[in-house]
Parts: structure tokens; C-alpha cells; sequence
């Protein structure tokens, strides 16, 4: 007999969250959707999504939407589904005991509900990688890594499942592949006049307006080796950063016999996404695999630092303490929302976060560990007005 997991989806209408349903909808014997968060700017598609899937809560960060999202509820069909709204609904409802939680939330936001779900002993499917890179240790401490987070993200879901194949004591290191974004191969003096249309045209992979800012300057990549060291537990210095353009190789575990262990599909969401729910198990009828009959070409370049400063910064960070993490995450939201609404040239995103982190190093340094989450929202709260105040000074 197949169980049937209780899953709840936050930021379901989201890239991953609306991918993340239709994993679901594939496999209705294995899944009952228990709740939906999302953040209120897609009334209509959230009420359609509780009406297919028959939720019976649903949960808003914007309190204003509350009264449009019941009116849109009840024209779905949905009239038995309950409405929770606020930032303290969302995360009740990650922590309301589901056997998965899928955390497709974006930004450090997302930290509160992941920490909710792993202390309601749910298992965290975890896209959010915000969670880990601003939250440091106050995630962790509240579970055990290796059982219960499911890692979403494309290569660090490759790289656990790499893992599978050496104990950890094996591994030599870590490889996390970058597709390069829409400007691989530019130079810096070719990058002064990016607009946002041309750094949200990504050449592989469809994804949220936040994440593909932080793909094009390779920020993204910084955070995931951020992440990387955080889930797995390896030194920075044994984490290297490869640019994989076609994006079908999705990362890589060197074991110390020289061995090295890659995941590879054609890219989409969708595989991660699955295992995130399923595992240990694996889902069928989820994405299409490599066409072993057509001739392919798999190429590898180093990383080009000067041109994309992002991953060395993000290395820095990482060495230095999580509060300095924290604030390269929240200084680099604030920055890459400035770029988007045309308040803050491309090259200034990292410049902005390089000097928020420079101006408050020495304040960072004294304690390296946060005491609780209040304490990083006061450092995030400190970064993102330093960014604003940085990103006001250039207009």
C-alpha cells in the first residue's frame, strides 16, 4: 500500500511552488496537499490552486489580501477553504505538522517557516536558500542534516544524490556547476549598461526575477557555495565553482580516490522538486532524461572572478562569520529590487553589497554567531538601510 504524504507548499505561486504542484497533480495517490502560503501579489492563481488541489488553508503575508483572496476562493468553488493572513500565518502553517513542507519562499523571509516545519519534525524540501545563508546555525541547530532537509535547489539536490555513492569522510570536494548566465564570457568594461531585460534573459533556466538577477551576476552561485558548506558540511576551500553553460550537468563530488560523481538531466525543476518530496524514493513520470542517441557536447570553464567578483565575495563571507553572510544576502536583495526598478546600474549590485559588508566589518566580527532570529533581523534590518542609503546617494 502507497502512503500518502501531507504536504504544505509556501510560495505556491511561485517558480518552484507552481512547478511543485505540478509534481503533485502527477502523483495523486502519493500527495494531499494540506496548505498553501504565497505572498498575495497572485490572488487569482492561489484560489485556483486551492480549488484544484481541495486545500482547506490557505496563508497570506499581506494582510490586505485577505478579502480579495476570499472573493476569489468562492468564484474558484473553493467556499470550505480557510484564509490565514500575516507573516505569523505562514509560518504557523509551515510548522502545522505536514509530512513535507516545500519552501519555495523567496528571501530570508522564508528563514521562520523553515525553522517551523523542521521543529514540527516535518520534512523541508528546501529551495529557499536564503534559510541557510542568513540563518547559519539558528536553522540547523533545530535538526539534523542529513535526515531531515531535502535540498531543492538543482545542484545541491545533484550533489546529494552524489553523496549517496561515498561516506563523507571520502569526500575530497565539492563542484558546483554555473551555467554562466546571459553575459558568460562578457568583461566588466562590457557590462556597464545591462538593462534588466537583457539580465533576466536567462540562456536555461525560467526562474523568478530575484533569482535570475543573482544568476546573471552569479550571486546566486556565491549563496550556493554558502550553502553548499552549510548542508554538507565541507570547508569552503574544498568547494570549486565550474561554468557548465548547457546546464545539464548540475554538480559534482570528487571522492579522495579521485572519483568524481555527477547528477545530469536536462534542465528543469521539476526532477529536484520531486526528490525534495519523495525521498528517499523516487517519483516516476517527472521529467524527460538525457537522449542518449543524439550527439551532445558537455563543456567546463573556470570561473572568470574579475568579471564576476560575486562567488569570491560570498567565499569571504562564508570564512568570516554568518552575520557577515547575512548581510551579503540582505544588502544584494536590496540592491538586485534597485537594479529591477532601474535605481541601481548592473555592476552597482555587487559594488553596493561589496560596500555595505566593507562598512560594517568591523561591527560583524565581534560576535560571529547569532543569539536568535531577532538578532539577524536587527544585522539584516542594519544592511538593507546601508544598501538603500548606498543606492539613494547614486541616483
Amino acid at each position: 500500500m502507497i502512503h500518502s504524504n501531507t504536504v504544505v507548499v509556501l510560495g505556491s505561486t511561485g517558480s518552484i511552488g507552481t512547478q511543485g504542484l505540478d509534481v503533485i497533480s502527477r502523483h495523486p495517490e502519493r500527495f494531499t496537499v494540506s496548505g498553501l502560503a504565497a505572498g498575495g501579489a497572485h490572488i487569482e492563481l492561489l484560489a485556483q490552486q486551492a480549488a484544484q488541489f481541495h486545500v482547506p488553508l490557505v496563508a497570506v503575508f499581506d494582510r490586505q489580501a485577505a478579502k480579495p483572496l476570499r472573493e476569489a476562493l468562492d468564484q474558484a468553488g473553493a467556499h470550505g477553504t480557510q484564509i490565514q493572513a500575516g507573516p505569523e500565518a505562514v509560518i504557523g502553517l509551515a510548522g502545522s505538522g505536514a509530512d513535507v513542507v516545500l519552501n519555495g519562499i523567496t528571501g530570508s523571509i522564508g528563514l521562520e517557516p523553515s525553522i517551523a516545519a523542521l521543529q514540527a519534525g516535518s520534512q523541508l524540501a528546501l529551495a529557499n536558500k536564503e534559510s541557510v545563508v542568513a540563518g547559519g546555525h539558528l536553522l540547523f541547530g533545530a535538526q539534523i542534516r542529513d535526515r531531515q532537509i531535502n535540498p531543492v535547489d538543482s545542484e545541491h539536490s545533484a550533489i546529494w544524490q552524489s553523496l549517496r555513492s561515498g561516506t563523507h569522510a571520502e569526500v575530497s570536494k565539492l563542484i558546483v556547476t554555473a551555467s554562466g548566465g546571459p553575459f558568460r564570457g562578457w568583461k566588466r568594461d562590457q557590462m556597464t549598461d545591462i538593462t534588466p531585460e537583457q539580465a533576466l534573459n536567462h540562456p536555461t533556466w525560467h526562474m523568478g526575477p530575484v533569482v535570475t538577477i543573482n544568476s546573471s551576476t552569479l550571486m546566486n552561485k556565491g549563496l550556493e557555495v554558502i550553502e553548499a558548506s552549510r548542508l554538507f558540511d565541507i570547508p569552503p576551500d574544498r568547494i570549486e565553482v565550474t561554468v557548465h553553460p548547457q546546464s545539464i550537468v548540475h554538480s559534482m563530488v570528487e571522492f579522495v580516490d579521485g572519483a568524481t560523481i555527477s547528477q545530469a538531466s536536462p534542465p528543469d525543476m521539476r526532477l529536484p522538486i520531486a526528490l525534495g518530496l519523495s525521498a528517499p524514493d523516487r517519483l516516476g513520470d517527472v521529467a524527460a532524461a538525457c537522449d542518449w542517441t543524439k550527439a551532445a557536447q558537455w563543456t567546463f570553464e573556470p570561473l572568470d572572478d574579475e568579471a564576476f567578483p560575486a562567488v569570491s565575495l560570498a567565499r569571504h563571507c562564508l570564512a568570516a562569520s554568518e552575520k557577515h553572510t547575512a548581510v551579503l544576502n540582505a544588502a544584494n536583495e536590496q540592491a538586485v529590487h534597485a537594479f529591477l526598478d532601474h535605481r541601481l546600474p548592473y555592476l552597482g549590485i555587487v559594488d553596493t553589497v561589496k560596500a555595505v559588508l566593507d562598512a560594517m566589518d568591523g561591527e560583524l566580527r565581534g560576535a560571529p554567531l547569532f543569539k536568535d532570529v531577532e538578532e539577524m533581523g536587527q544585522v539584516e534590518r542594519e544592511a538593507r538601510r546601508r544598501a538603500d542609503d548606498l543606492i539613494n546617494r547614486q541616483q
